[in-house]
């Protein structure tokens, strides 16, 4: 039987989400990827595991997740059955509807029926009376936002959502979320906007500035820009990679010449402050505060190790960032 690490809390940071009471660690744990059929459920269970040992308390997932949709959510339960039931008081949990899940018009985006069908399915997956947060993946441009907002202001009135979020939502529709659901007695808690030194749009379309204004917490993904700033495409384009799958996130045409020289670049860096590539990516997306949480994927306990590391060095000096500027917008 599964007993978790007494030390957890001790070095993990935990950082307030918005104006809300909830805190989230800097690290938190998605499982997008590596939590479907195709992955050993030992390796997926010992993953989980050392997570919570290292004090990632948060576990983010989406109806969607696996592959196939749904898996994600099903091994998610079955872990939290076996090695999680005496800690659910300890974990933040959240799940997402948004995106395709079945086919039919009442399968994907951001109506009424579907965002709440939608999460009582993902409750029976994970066998859970309520996650902690339920996101609108994304927004819808033929539904209203008023009935998007009610649905997950309907979610947190029925008891199925301690707190609700969006994900992929501009400045504009972000303002506008907030204050609907503002209007509606149930706060926007937090947005999940994809971010990373390769990616600067919310930092360029004035999405932080927005969150900081409205005092929204924020949980990026893809902080390592779908694997490219994990050190992983230094030398080329390994077997068995992303790039090399022809995965529709991350293609080997993406690997320019021009690339791989500033990934490189980048990494001489990261070697300066004792980092990894990957570590030095977490730890600037974090820098400052602005940004509440980071999600990592993880498809072992010692990719997940080496990620968590990341927060012995949040810091950075203003020579290091102008040199991390002048390398990514030279």
């Amino acid at each position: 039987m599964y007993t978790a690490d007494p030390a957890r809390y001790e070095a993990m940071p935990y950082r307030r989400t918005g104006r809300s009471g909830l805190k989230l660690p800097a690290l938190s744990l998605g499982l997008w990827h590596n939590f479907g059929p195709d992955r050993p459920v030992r390796t997926q269970r010992q993953t989980l595991r050392r997570a919570f040992d290292l004090g990632v308390t948060h576990f983010d997932l989406a109806n969607n997740y696996g592959p196939p949709p749904g898996a994600a959510e099903s091994a998610f339960g079955d872990a939290l059955k076996a090695d999680f039931a005496s800690y659910r008081d300890g974990l933040v949990i959240s799940t997402k509807a948004g995106y395709l899940m079945w086919p039919g018009p009442y399968g994907e985006w951001g109506s009424r029926k579907y965002l709440l069908s939608s999460l009582d399915q993902s409750l029976k997956r994970m066998g859970l009376d309520y996650v902690d947060i339920f996101y609108s993946h994304r927004p819808d441009p033929q539904t209203p936002l008023e009935e998007t907002m009610g649905a997950l202001h309907t979610a947190v009135q029925q008891g199925k959502a301690l707190y609700v979020g969006i994900s992929n939502y501009s400045p504009q529709q972000t303002r506008e979320a907030a204050r609907i659901l503002g209007e509606l007695g149930t706060p926007l808690l937090i947005h999940q906007p994809r971010y990373s030194m390769l990616d600067r749009a919310p930092e360029d379309d004035g999405l932080l500035d927005a969150l900081e204004e409205l005092q929204v917490g924020s949980i990026v993904f893809s902080p390592l820009a779908q694997g490219l700033l994990t050190g992983r495409y230094l030398d080329g384009i390994p077997a068995g990679s992303r790039a090399a799958s022809e995965s529709p996130f991350l293609s080997a045409d993406t690997l320019t010449e021009e690339l791989v020289g500033k990934l490189r670049a980048l990494d001489e860096i990261a070697k300066s402050r004792g980092q990894s590539l990957a570590q030095l990516a977490l730890a600037w997306v974090l820098r400052g505060g602005r940004v509440t949480s980071a999600l990592v994927g993880a498809s072992s306990p010692e990719q997940l190790e080496d990620s968590v590391a990341a927060i012995r060095n949040l810091d950075f000096d203003a020579e290091e960032l102008a040199r991390i500027d002048a390398i990514i917008r030279p």
